[in-house]
């Protein structure tokens, strides 16, 4: 039998041991940059496998990603991967043995190169950023998909060759689902160099983003598999309409107002005001003229769809799967509140074919408007190509319902001189 002051200088020296070996396994796991409270969205992928796989195809999800062969749409092939400004300057993407770089050149001779590091966007477009020492910057040419080709990036002028965009955190708070500065080392009071964390930055739109931190709600459930109410975690259906559209608001509002704390910090529930700057200057915004790009709050809430309903952004979207392209879907998702019976239905339902008002009313009543913000150039063109976003602003273009009229007759006119020709 061992004696117990044995046992007692067994256990004084295990104790310390075990402390110290489960430090070493904590330090070994990932740690979220956001801190204890954040899983990760891994960590939902276990018990929300569909959602989560489903919300990997999203543009939320890959509205920024490392730069690679996949996530380049445009071309590197001969003809196809330059943009020619005038007989002497030209910009060239290059496919490189450690890489992908956009090179200039002037006088036929490479004078700057930079490597694709990160890629940003990708439904219309994809804009490429390049680290440079701690500062991330803007690469002069970006992926059109209307162009099926490169053009200058937004913020670049289409005359010349830049690659001193500098991209602050600012960018990626609606880019990314978290990032972080480093202290500011400059004691110039003009020249304040905007660095960042590389290892804090936290590339696409993560489930925590708009769900709040996590691990709360992923250690209780896992330890209680069998509740089926969701604890610890914000749904967005318990939320109140204004809290709804804060929340999508971070980054569908535009960029006019002064930020006084990031929205990184912010969470579902959240007053979106309380993140700005008070302004006691309220100039009339004329709704009607917003800019189709970024400010899609404003311009649901000037609908009136939106004033005499109680609709808000999940009544059209559903964030965790790929819907971009799916017209007929959100067409049915307005005819699930505009229908006859409710006496709100198309009053040019009777003048219209039953194909054409079952397939036609975003395009009447959400057309697709050229943006002022974005002007893309090519390089060889003079004038600008137009970068076309469909409007939140629902209500009713005259001119929109002309061109559906115009195109009507014109395809009755069609079908009657068919039908004559068979007789």
């Amino acid at each position: 039998m061992i004696p117990k002051r044995y046992i007692r200088l067994l256990i004084v020296f295990l104790v310390p041991l075990t402390v110290i070996f489960s430090q070493c396994l904590r330090k070994d796991q990932p740690v979220d940059a956001r801190g204890e409270l954040y899983a990760g969205s891994k960590a939902c992928m276990k018990c929300h496998k569909d959602i989560y796989s489903n919300y990997l195809h999203t543009a939320h999800y890959q509205t920024s990603r490392l730069a690679s062969a996949g996530s380049i749409h445009g071309s590197f092939e001969p003809e196809k991967n330059t943009v020619v400004f005038n007989a002497h300057l030209k910009a060239v993407m290059e496919k490189r043995k450690n890489g992908f770089y956009q090179v200039s050149y002037v006088g036929g001779k490479p004078t700057e190169a930079h490597p694709f590091n990160l890629t940003i966007g990708g439904i219309k477009a994809e804009t490429y950023l390049y680290w440079k020492d701690k500062q991330v910057l803007q690469l002069p040419m970006s992926y059109y998909v209307g162009l099926k080709g490169w053009g200058n990036s937004p913020g670049y002028e289409g005359d010349h060759i830049d690659f001193s965009r500098v991209i602050g955190i600012r960018c990626f708070e609606c880019h990314a689902s978290y990032g972080k500065e480093l202290p500011q080392e400059s004691q110039s009071l003009t020249d304040r160099p905007v660095r960042l964390d590389k290892n804090a930055l936290m590339l696409s739109i993560d489930c925590e983003r708009c769900h709040g931190p996590g691990t709360n709600h992923v250690n209780y459930h896992t330890e209680y598999p069998d509740v089926k109410t969701a604890k610890y975690i914000a749904k967005y259906s318990a939320l109140t309409r204004a809290q709804k559209i804060d929340m999508c608001a971070q980054c569908h509002s535009g960029n006019s107002g002064r930020m006084v704390k990031s929205t990184f910090t912010f969470k579902p529930g959240d007053a979106l005001d309380s993140y700005k700057e008070v302004s006691f200057y309220h100039p009339v915004v004329d709704s009607a003229n917003l800019d189709v790009h970024g400010n899609q709050t404003q311009l649901l809430a000037s609908s009136p769809c939106f004033i005499k309903s109680k609709m808000d952004c999940a009544t059209c979207h559903n964030t965790h799967n790929n819907e971009r392209g799916i017209a007929q879907l959100f067409v049915n998702r307005c005819q699930s509140c505009h229908s006859t019976a409710k006496h709100n239905f198309c009053p040019l339902a009777n003048q219209l074919s039953a194909a054409v008002i079952t397939s036609k009313c975003i395009d009447c009543h959400m057309p697709a408007k050229s943006s002022s913000v974005i002007a893309v150039h090519n390089g060889v063109q003079s004038t600008a190509v137009p970068y076309r976003v469909r409007t939140h602003r629902i209500t009713i273009y005259p001119e929109e319902t002309k061109k559906v009229l115009a195109w009507l007759k014109a395809e009755q006119a069609g079908s009657s001189t068919k039908n004559k020709s068979t007789l």
